[in-house]
């Protein structure tokens, strides 16, 4: 009689679906606001991911290698009177901050403001704007620079620009752009 009784309880519990506390809990939500969220930041798969002018994704070599892996964006260099663009669109989930972190590196002939690389951050009900204006002084070592869209209550789109300006007759200036990091916090 025994055995019957707690053989029947053991079934009342699946029956009933009684569970431990600890198997009742709810399921943990998903944490949409962590991580690297562009395919390809390293541009070591061309420009895919990218919109880009011709010649601007290129491939390092021993005098000019890429911060890291192979591959790097790269403006003007031609003194040569152009502009060239890169720039690529992410989407950014409700309550989510996006940071976006990119390494420049400048090579140049100028003594005087000419050749510029201008970076924008535009989101989604903020009005675009330039967050860096870089020019022949920045220095031809990697340098790593960083923006922030900010948190909002609804889901937004980040476009991310990159825009090489070039006059002809004042020197050589070539801005080197690679590992552009868009991270959700």
């Amino acid at each position: 009689m025994k055995t019957f009784a707690t053989t029947a309880a053991a079934l009342l519990l699946l029956v009933t679906g009684a569970a431990s506390p600890a198997s009742s809990a709810p399921p943990a939500p998903d944490t949409p606001c962590a991580g690297q969220i562009h395919p390809n930041p390293s541009f070591e798969r061309g420009a895919t991911g990218w919109t880009a002018g011709p010649r601007v994704v290129v491939l390092g070599d021993e005098t000019r290698p890429a911060h890291t892996g192979r591959a790097y964006a790269t403006f003007a260099g031609l003194d040569v009177t152009r502009t060239d663009l890169l720039r690529t669109t992410v989407t950014v989930p409700a309550d989510c901050n996006l940071t976006v972190r990119f390494w420049v590196r400048t090579t140049t002939t100028e003594t005087t403001r000419g050749d510029y690389l201008n970076v924008g951050l535009a989101v989604t009900g903020i009005p675009p704007k330039t967050r860096f204006s870089l020019a022949f002084d920045g220095g031809a070592q990697w340098r790593q620079y960083s923006m922030s869209s900010g948190t909002a209550a609804a889901e937004r789109t980040a476009t991310v620009s990159f825009l090489g300006s070039e006059m002809a007759g004042n020197g050589v200036t070539a801005f080197d752009v690679d590992d552009v990091t868009f991270d959700l916090s």
